[in-house]
């Protein structure tokens, strides 16, 4: 049976650190295993949703070495690693975030590791593997890129404004994200689609993109990055997206609200969450 622990800046130290050391420590593992080649080993809701045995080897470090270094956490990730907790913390992880990338050679991908205390996400790392950049946040302590304290970009009009999203792999999901983002384009600045949901929102985060949107997410895909998003000065949201599944909407505080009504505007949003 778990019981909760105080959650301490003593307890958010330890395990910042632990994450940050696992994480370098995956990420050295990556690039070694891509430089000897990289295969497609499964796929998972679709053709063009990938897995590769890199993302296995990334989880199983991972898991390992957080379990060793505090044993009793509990563990949730991607490729199916999954661990009761017995102290209150669970660690949620997404091995490589952006596997596509991963496996055609993009620099956008990431190890992101998230270390929770009754669902509330306490701490959050997210390192670009290709550069090494890494983000990290401590909930009430602030954002860091490489040290650097981040802040959201300053307030600017709708039009102004660089949105950045992502598609779903089910065909069905995708062509509906598709037209409702078509119809999104017209009234932002524009709109990218870089491939890693955690370094989308830290880019948020450090004031490089102006919104985050994105239907089909995973707690592996945000635990982390919203966190490093929401202490730099960003709101984020979850809600039912117009395919049905879970919809992240991620952008600074101070112009959220206009965002998420353009987001409800344009038809991204669905079911109960359409008022």
């Amino acid at each position: 049976m778990s019981t909760t622990p105080a959650v301490t800046p003593e307890l958010r130290a330890t395990l910042l650190e632990l994450a940050l050391d696992v994480a370098r420590e995956a990420a050295e593992l990556i690039r070694r295993e891509r430089a000897a080649g990289v295969e497609v080993a499964a796929t998972k809701t679709s053709l063009t949703d990938v897995v590769t045995k890199v993302d296995h080897d990334s989880e199983q470090l991972i898991r390992t070495r957080l379990l060793a270094a505090r044993p009793g956490d509990g563990f949730l990730g991607e490729e199916g690693g999954h661990d009761d907790t017995e102290t209150g913390v669970r660690w949620v992880v997404d091995p490589i975030d952006g596997t596509v990338n991963f496996l055609y050679g993009l620099p956008q991908y990431a190890v992101s590791i998230a270390a929770e205390v009754d669902g509330v996400a306490q701490v959050g790392v997210v390192l670009n593997v290709p550069t090494g950049v890494t983000y990290w946040a401590v909930l009430g302590g602030g954002a860091h890129r490489d040290g650097t304290p981040l802040q959201v970009r300053g307030p600017a009009p709708l039009s102004q404004r660089l949105v950045l999203t992502g598609f779903n792999y089910e065909p069905r999901v995708r062509t509906l994200q598709a037209q409702a983002i078509a119809r999104l384009l017209p009234v932002v600045r524009d709109i990218r689609r870089p491939g890693s949901a955690a370094l989308d929102l830290c880019h948020v985060a450090e004031g490089a993109a102006d919104g985050y949107v994105e239907e089909g997410v995973n707690p592996w895909d945000h635990a982390a990055g919203g966190l490093v998003a929401r202490e730099a000065g960003a709101r984020t949201a979850l809600m039912t997206g117009v395919g049905g599944l879970t919809l992240l909407v991620c952008a600074p505080e101070h112009g959220f609200d206009e965002f998420l009504a353009a987001v409800h505007d344009v038809g991204l949003v669905g079911g109960d969450d359409r008022e």
